[in-house]
């Protein structure tokens, strides 16, 4: 057993949630194939290494396509982080290089990916809403130079009410507060430095923004996060997804 595969408990949460109707020949033991594509995140490594113990790699890499498709992924990940802890939400972003042959996709296929001016090289943010636990809720992506603030609209519109949305300036604009107190929800965002108006902000609600920076730093020891080599957008986000979800079983298995 390797030390990336699902644990025990890992598998008793994730298996129920799994689609349980295969059509004609039974599937491929999904413990092994789930556990041969955490392997690939964990590792970093080109599918064609995968080890032999997980079977073929065409199983693993078709079967993550596959469920990306059909939505298996992103109702994992709903279904996973449901009890997450509503009181504060923080909201940022980070930058992720690509390696060369994460731009080697045809054209017109969805690639999130741009020349960063300031690193070199072409870069892919991730934008994440974390909880007061700093665990993700809600994940994103865009090309390396887009600002944060436009992704922002996409993911913030699912706040409980009463929520407090910790986020530093890049997200003051007047239809981010908008969004965010259309829902009954509070903005803690320090303003601008042109903004005329100032509204309240707490600086000691602020620090604890710090647990989504946290949260970047624990996904990037997925390497196959570290690093982008997915053509993709959508296989790169279903990874950010994947190590997402590693996280929430981890800390679930820690205070079960």
């Amino acid at each position: 057993m390797s030390r990336y595969d699902l644990t025990d408990f890992e598998w008793r949460v994730i298996a129920p949630l799994l689609p349980n109707k295969p059509r004609g020949v039974a599937r491929v033991d999904d413990r092994r194939v789930l556990n041969g594509i955490f392997w690939v995140l964990r590792s970093g490594a080109p599918w064609r290494d995968l080890p032999e113990r997980y079977g073929p790699r065409t199983t693993c890499y078709n079967r993550f396509v596959r469920w990306r498709k059909a939505g298996v992924w992103d109702r994992l990940m709903d279904a996973i982080s449901v009890a997450h802890d509503g009181e504060i939400q923080m909201i940022d972003s980070t930058s992720i290089r690509a390696h060369q042959q994460a731009a080697t996709a045809k054209r017109g296929i969805s690639r999130s990916l741009s020349r960063s001016l300031s690193r070199g090289g072409l870069t892919t943010k991730i934008h994440a809403v974390v909880d007061a636990q700093g665990l993700p809720i809600r994940l994103g992506l865009t090309a390396g130079q887009a600002h944060d603030a436009p992704a922002a609209y996409g993911l913030l519109d699912r706040l409980d009410p009463r929520t407090i949305v910790l986020a530093d300036k890049a997200y003051d604009a007047d239809g981010i507060r908008d969004l965010i107190h259309a829902q009954n929800a509070v903005p803690n965002i320090p303003a601008k430095s042109n903004r005329k108006w100032k509204p309240c902000f707490s600086k000691r609600l602020y620090r604890e923004r710090n647990l989504v920076e946290r949260f970047f730093s624990k996904l990037k020891h997925f390497r196959r996060i570290a690093t982008r080599y997915d053509k993709l957008a959508e296989n790169f986000l279903a990874m950010v997804q994947l190590a997402s979800m590693r996280l929430w079983l981890r800390t679930y298995e820690s205070t079960a």
